[in-house]
């Protein structure tokens, strides 16, 4: 029987109006770090796209140039209305958001000396570093059903981390020989599945 959780459900913004807000809403819940919140918002609660699905394309919003979630937000746009659907979702990640980064960049520049902001910040940033965790965690059972199965995908996820936290490898550096790894690993396993269904 399918994990319900990892079954496709149908679900779809009703609108470029309903695109906008809900990415709006979503950039100002997340100011600071929308890369904790968004999995839970889109895949969760709104149920736009399946845990695969997320996984695959904040992959492919990784790798492209600029921030990962507006990327991404680009990409669900674009699914479902095009390119009215991408700038709709792009417009709704920065909007609200410059505004409020500009008023807060204001009053950060009257209290940035105050010994208790500094502490905040300190504290802020253990709290993000536990969201991301957490996220990546809730996103471990789509590895059993990834085509390199878990220990293959555990393994390059773990080398990664090493390089780039452990050893302080530049991105670009680990990136391209794993991505490029993992591409062709997962390219050889589909056409083998292929094959076998034909």
């Amino acid at each position: 029987m399918p994990d319900p959780q990892l079954t496709p459900i149908p679900a779809q913004p009703r609108s470029l109006a309903d695109l906008f807000w809900s990415f709006t809403i979503l950039a100002i819940q997340g100011f600071g770090g929308v890369v904790a919140i968004v999995q839970r918002e889109l895949v969760d609660k709104k149920r736009w796209m399946t845990r695969e699905e997320f996984v695959e394309e904040w992959a492919v919003a990784q790798v492209m140039p600029g921030p990962n979630v507006v990327n991404l937000a680009m990409i669900i746009g674009n699914r479902f209305f095009g390119l009215a659907g991408a700038l709709s979702a792009l417009a709704g990640m920065l909007c609200f958001p410059l505004l409020l980064l500009l008023l807060v960049v204001l009053l950060y520049g009257q209290i940035a000396q105050h010994p208790g902001v500094a502490g905040a910040l300190r504290g802020m940033s253990a709290v993000a570093a536990g969201m991301i965790i957490a996220s990546g965690l809730r996103l471990l059972p789509v590895l059993k059903t990834h085509p390199l199965g878990t220990l293959v995908s555990t393994s390059i996820a773990g080398t990664s981390f090493f390089a780039i936290a452990i050893f302080r490898v530049p991105l670009a550096f680990v990136l391209l020989p794993l991505g490029s790894l993992s591409m062709f690993l997962v390219y050889r396993q589909l056409k083998r599945i292929a094959g076998a269904q034909a």
